[in-house]
Parts: structure tokens; C-alpha cells; sequence
């Protein structure tokens, strides 16, 4: 699979996924129906003040894509004010091409939070989804707000990103604790700074909302979805709010929404840990092995200690940024999604450790969506933005980081220093959280396919177990094996599950699985 095009559309940050405090909703399942949702004070909007947001028609236009039309919906800013101001989100499809009796639509979400649907939609689901699944379904993205086309969050030049993802991730001393909390609370205070208005808008409740407009506006009694990862959440938390209107829920490399950010992002630690140990396996019986041969229990600190040279002293790159231990750690962690990039990773640390840092840096830029001209998406912007919306934070200061160091470091030698210094990030955020850890139910929602994957590096599986078993439709489907997610992974038993389950609405057997 290709690196980029997998980072892309299902790379989780470094921070932890988030997630949103439970909401309820009323009206019926009707395409037109009452557009009542859930405020913060508990109270529903009345349904007439949503109601023109329900009713609107979308016009549809070509978007350059062959075969895609795009069109542009609005969603209220602030859901607790449906009468103020509005935003335009934007949103794509491919219709159904045939045989057969057209299903609906079918929205897919990659995750991130901050990954692009819309470009998802157009670059890999729209024309890789299996052929039956896109025969039946009119093929549908929407960028959640504060995302990619939908009014996206905005934080830091490309200099300055440039400088962020260099900074020290794992600090040894006092002054480089401080540099490092200089520079999160720059990329916060750059993000309030761009982005202010839109800051307090971008929870995953919210979105889910949003989705639950353009199941309306489509034509749609129910919603049909496949999220990924992140996607996972957004997906599980619609359910929640809309438990009546939740149709054929698939969601791939689950979350579990019952759990703080401090153990969200300390599981996340041990899941690339897992995946690490699955690559240098592998990697021992490789002639271009960079780690050495057998046996793989010593890739490990051979790893952490490249990573300190790197620490002591960058590499060149062939550019005027050089490969610190931030960007190569970056690196690595961007490989550890998809087996499919370990060969590329071994070329890529063979090269470093022979002092050409260019083939690492690409794999960290891949990560965070650096473009060629030095400019970034905005996938790390709204990751935060989401992120920090959703949950409290992990530490709120460097003095819990330090504290927490050791289980993070027991989680993974190797990479437990930076994921807990990441995880300080949401502390000098803007704006409060507003959503808090909490089981999602989802009563009286069809039957949901939740999927993991026993070696999913950044949704961990025992995340899937912990969902399906929230759910109270929930069944899971287990798929053993390396990667993050299962969907179009080269497992023609988990295809056959998802393919069957959206097409026929049957859930494969209890405790299924897939190799």
C-alpha cells in the first residue's frame, strides 16, 4: 500500500483521539424529520430553528475528479445558537454505478480527526471500495468542520511548522523542558490566534450532527457509514445521538470512548510498541536489516540508540532542515501503519545511520502533510483542535509528564518518552474541553460492526473489544493481524464480513475471526 496515501487518510497524531460528552436527540427517522439535538445545558433546539438547515438542497457541480460531483452544505457554527451564524462544509460524491438496486448512500470517514473524507472519498473509497458496494451505494465525504475544505483550522506558517516538529520531544534537562512548553503553547497560541472563532465548534458531537443534516438532506431514513479509526468514534458517537436514524455502522480499528486521554494515549503507546516488535521481527530475517540480525529482542535499543545520535547530533538531509531524533522517531512511527512500508522503512533508517537523513524525513512529512513547497494541510491543526475539544488533557503540566514517565516508558521503551511528552500538548490549549470519557450504548440503534486488528498499532485492539461491548448492538470482528484497520487490507474474510453486512444487512457470526 502506499505510504503517503495511507498517512493520509488514517494516520492518528501523536496526541490522543478524542472524544465527546453524550448528547441526546428527539423526532422521528425521517429524511425531513424533527432536526431536534442536544444542547449544553441539556435542552434540544427546537426543531423549527434546524429546520432550514434539514431542507436545504445541495446543487451539485463537478469537482475536476472524473466520475465525482462536489457540492457545498451548511451546518449551524454553534448548535446551542441555530438561529446565528452558519458554516459551509464541503462535501463530495460518486454515484451508485449499477447493477443492481441502488442502497443509498454510504459515508466514509478515514479519521485523524483531521483527515480529509472528501479527499478519502476521491482518492481511494470512491474508486477502491469493492465494485458490488459501490455499485449499490452512491459513494459520500463530507470534511468534518474545521477540516481540509470545510472553513479549516489554521495555526502555524510553514516555517513555524517546520520549526514545531523539530523541537525536542523528549527532553533531558530543565531548558529543553521549556523549550519544548514554549513551543506548544506557540502552536496554540497560533491556532487561536488564525482560527478562534472556529475553536469552540469543532467537537466530534458536532460533526456527528452534521452528518446527521446531510443523511437528511441526501434523502436518507438512515445513515450508512464506514469510519475509520478516529472515524470510529464519530461514527459510535452518531449512534448515540441519533440512535433511531443509525443504519449499517461499520466501524474499523475502533476507539473506545470509555476511557481518559492519559490511558488512550498510554494503550496507543504500547500499540506502536506491539507493532515496532512485529516489524523488527521481521526485519532481523532481512538481508538490509539496519537493526542487525537475531535476535529481533535487541532492534529495540539499537533503535533508541540511533535515536540518541540523533539527539547529539542531526543528519543532513539535503535541505536546510536536518534529521533530529523528533523527525525520526515521526518517521518510524509513520511506517508502523501499514506493513506494507517496512521495506521502505529499512531503507530509510539503512540510509540515516549512513548519515542521509532524506528518505526518514520524507516518511515524517508524509505524516504530517508537509508539502513539497515547504506548506503544510492542515491535518495536525484540526487533530489538536478536535483533540483538545474532546477530552481533558492527558498532563497539565511538565511536572505530571514527569511523573507519568515511567508507565509510559514501560509501555514502550523505545518510543514511551516522546508519546508523553506529546500528550502535554492539549494543557495550553484556548479553549476548554467540553467532553469527557464516558460508555456509549447507543440503545435502540441497529446492529454495528465494530473491527480490530490484534496488532493495530494506533487504535489497539482491546479499543474494539471495549467498544462492542458498549454497544448494546455491537458485534465484533476480529482481524489477526499487522496494520492499522482491517477494510481493504488483503483479508478476503474480513472484505466478505463488511462487503455482506453492507449489502445484506447480515453481521457475521459472534466472535468472528479473520486471518
Amino acid at each position: 500500500m502506499d505510504t503517503r496515501r495511507l498517512l493520509r487518510t488514517s494516520a492518528l497524531a501523536l496526541a490522543t483521539a478524542g472524544l465527546l460528552i453524550s448528547g441526546c436527540s428527539g423526532g422521528s427517522s425521517s429524511p425531513g424529520a424533527s432536526a431536534s439535538a442536544s444542547t449544553k445545558d441539556g435542552g434540544l433546539a427546537p426543531a423549527s430553528a434546524l429546520q432550514p438547515y434539514y431542507a436545504q438542497e445541495l446543487k451539485w457541480r463537478p469537482c475536476g475528479v472524473p466520475g465525482f460531483e462536489c457540492s457545498t452544505m451548511k451546518a449551524p457554527l454553534d448548535y446551542d445558537k441555530p438561529d446565528g451564524k452558519s458554516i459551509k462544509l464541503a462535501v463530495a460524491r460518486k454515484k451508485a454505478t449499477g447493477p443492481g438496486k441502488r442502497l443509498g448512500s454510504l459515508l466514509v470517514n478515514p479519521g485523524g480527526p483531521g483527515g480529509s473524507a472528501v479527499g478519502y472519498l476521491q482518492a481511494y473509497a470512491g474508486i477502491g471500495y469493492p465494485a458490488p458496494v459501490r455499485a449499490r451505494y452512491d459513494m459520500v465525504a463530507v470534511d468534518p468542520r474545521g477540516v481540509a475544505r470545510s472553513e479549516p483550522v489554521e495555526c502555524l506558517n510553514g516555517k513555524e511548522m517546520d520549526a514545531y516538529t523539530q523541537v525536542d520531544q523528549t527532553p533531558d534537562d530543565a531548558a529543553e523542558t521549556t523549550r519544548l512548553a514554549a513551543s506548544l503553547k506557540n502552536f496554540a497560541a497560533g491556532c487561536e490566534k488564525r482560527s478562534g472563532a472556529i475553536l469552540p465548534h469543532v467537537s466530534t458531537v458536532e460533526a456527528a450532527r452534521d452528518m446527521d443534516i446531510l443523511r437528511a438532506v441526501l434523502g436518507d431514513e438512515k445513515l450508512t457509514y464506514v469510519g475509520a479509526s478516529y472515524g470510529t468514534f464519530l461514527g459510535a458517537t452518531y449512534a448515540e445521538l441519533f440512535p433511531d436514524r443509525a443504519g449499517r455502522l461499520v466501524l474499523d480499528g475502533a476507539m473506545d470512548p470509555s476511557l481518559p486521554s492519559r490511558q488512550l494515549n498510554r494503550d496507543q503507546t504500547a500499540g506502536f510498541e506491539i507493532a515496532f516488535q512485529s516489524f523488527a521481527t521481521d526485519c532481523v530475517t532481512q538481508t538490509d536489516c539496519p537493526l542487525g540480525t537475531e535476535p529481533a529482542a535487541a532492534a529495540s535499543p539499537r533503535l533508541k540508540a540511533f535515536f540518541a545520535a540523533l539527539d547529539a547530533k542531526p543528519v543532513e538531509t539535503g535541505e536546510s532542515r536536518k534529521l533530529g531524533e523528533s523527525l525520526a522517531t515521526t518517521g518510524v512511527i509513520a511506517a508502523m501503519y501499514d506493513e506494507g512500508a517496512w521495506p521502505q522503512l529499512r531503507e530509510a533508517l539503512a540510509a540515516a545511520m549512513d548519515g542521509d537523513g532524506a528518505p526518514l524525513l520524507a516518511l515524517a512529512d508524509s505524516y504530517y502533510e508537509r508539502e513539497g513547497d515547504g506548506s503544510y494541510a492542515n491535518l495536525m491543526y484540526a487533530n489538536a483542535a478536535v483533540n483538545c475539544l474532546d477530552l481533558p488533557p492527558a498532563f497539565t503540566a511538565p511536572a505530571a509528564v514527569q511523573s507519568g514517565l515511567p508507565e509510559f516508558e514501560k509501555a514502550s521503551p523505545v518510543f514511551g518518552r516522546g508519546f508523553a511528552w506529546a500528550s502535554l500538548n492539549c494543557a495550553y490549549w484556548p479553549t476548554p474541553a467540553t467532553g469527557a470519557p464516558h460508555r456509549i450504548e447507543a440503545k435502540g440503534a441497529d446492529p454495528i460492526m465494530v473491527v480490530g486488528t490484534t496488532r493495530d498499532p494506533a487504535t489497539p485492539y482491546k479499543w474494539a473489544q471495549g467498544l462492542a461491548e458498549q454497544l448494546d448492538s455491537g458485534t465484533l470482528l476480529t482481524y489477526e493481524g499487522d496494520g492499522h484497520t482491517a477494510y481493504g487490507r488483503g483479508s478476503d474474510c474480513v472484505d466478505t464480513a463488511i462487503n455482506t453486512y453492507l449489502l445484506e444487512g447480515t453481521l457475521p457470526p459472534k466472535d468472528k475471526r479473520c486471518r
